[in-house]
């Protein structure tokens, strides 16, 4: 509160001025936004993060419990959900507790932690999606032939995730661009809002990098994926036809998923970095941000409790119920260089009768493998093969 002197007709008037100064997210709640609108976003991170945790700590755990799922085409499954569970503990605890106190109170140092981690996580978890889509692709369509997915590949595939995910997240925090405080004042965020020309190279480049990159890596697999299919089941009727439609479903569940999870983000913050000087309400600033930390709950349920073999092995951890066949791990299948280790679900099963050349698998009479493949029967109800 300052002091005005101001005189009228000779005499001295002494009147209290305010001096508007810009809030400090750190040390108090914005006065422009009514408390209940931090409470109600303390609620929904709560339910969210709460969520979020159970279900993809079960995935891990099942995983570890039950060696049958620990396959190759599994490790990017249960990658993304450690991702997704690192977002949701760095990220979504966090936010409830900021949001229920109404500012960020932990300070600016916490505030750049918590803005690398949430980013670095999420680009892990956009990143596994990403590579999740090669290695299918690469079990059906073979593009080196014969030459099938080992474990050797699906940990470099790991490697590359983590590795390139850091590379283009680390930057704010030595100082091209920065990781400041979202305009609610309550999460921490990449400065899409920054006017220097440096930081707009950094915004274009991550935004190519980690969201049109494995977007476009994404499409094109499950495109080549759905196309292989449909030219393998050709001239097929009836529940032949059927597991071609399951998956075709399921990729076009995926795809959605991804661009409703991170579209209004990546949107949001390429408007943003545009005009940097657009007004928009902290309300709404802070939907896309907090709309894309829902990814990491509906993406165990897509990925792997859909997944009859996983739900399997629940029911059997949590009631005792049904069985696990221990044995069908070391056995081949009728195709030549496609072992267990390669048949790692509906999506290699489908493999196991697709040809190097493209065309249909001829009748034959050697018996079928123990994850009954495409044209074949439904996997049965006692067999359990990974996810």
């Amino acid at each position: 509160m300052d002091t005005l002197r101001i005189p009228v007709n000779g005499v001295s008037y002494t009147e209290a001025t305010e001096i508007l100064k810009p809030e400090d997210p750190f040390t108090g709640p914005l006065s422009n936004i009514a408390p209940w609108n931090f409470t109600f976003l303390a609620v929904l991170m709560f339910f969210v993060s709460f969520l979020s945790l159970c279900e993809n700590f079960t995935v891990m755990f099942v995983t570890f419990k039950f060696k049958q799922l620990r396959q190759p085409l599994n490790y990017i499954i249960v990658n993304l959900s450690i991702a997704d569970f690192l977002v949701s503990l760095s990220g979504g605890l966090i936010s409830f507790l900021t949001n229920a106190k109404g500012y960020f109170f932990l300070g600016k140092w916490a505030c750049v932690l918590e803005g690398f981690a949430v980013t670095y996580f999420g680009i892990v978890a956009m990143w596994s999606l990403a590579v999740l889509s090669f290695e299918r692709f690469f079990v059906i369509c073979r593009p080196l032939g014969n030459i099938r997915l080992r474990g050797k590949h699906a940990v470099l595939g790991l490697l590359f995730v983590w590795t390139f995910s850091f590379i283009w997240t680390i930057p704010p925090v030595l100082g091209w661009s920065s990781y400041t405080v979202s305009k609610i004042g309550t999460t921490c965020e990449p400065n899409w809002y920054s006017t220097k020309l440096s930081d707009h190279i950094y915004i274009i480049t991550f935004f190519f990098t980690c969201f049109i990159l494995p977007l476009g890596v994404i499409i094109f697999c499950y495109g080549k994926l759905l196309r292989k299919l449909r030219k393998v089941s050709h001239g097929r009727l009836g529940n032949a036809r059927k597991p071609e439609r399951q998956v075709t479903r399921m990729v076009v569940v995926m795809i959605v998923a991804f661009m409703v999870g991170w579209t209004p983000y990546a949107a949001f913050s390429i408007v943003v970095t545009a005009c940097p000087h657009i007004y928009i309400d902290p309300r709404m600033a802070a939907i896309p941000a907090f709309f894309s930390k829902t990814a990491a709950c509906y993406n165990p349920v897509i990925y792997v409790f859909m997944n009859k073999q996983f739900r399997k092995c629940l029911i059997k951890l949590f009631t005792g119920k049904g069985t696990i066949p221990e044995g069908n791990l070391g056995q081949t299948s009728e195709r030549p260089g496609m072992t267990a280790e390669s048949q790692t679900g509906e999506m290699s099963a489908i493999a196991a009768r697709i040809p190097v050349g493209g065309t249909a698998a001829t009748k034959s009479d050697e018996q079928p493998s123990e994850c009954n493949s495409f044209a074949q029967l439904p996997i049965p109800e006692n067999k359990v093969c990974p996810i």
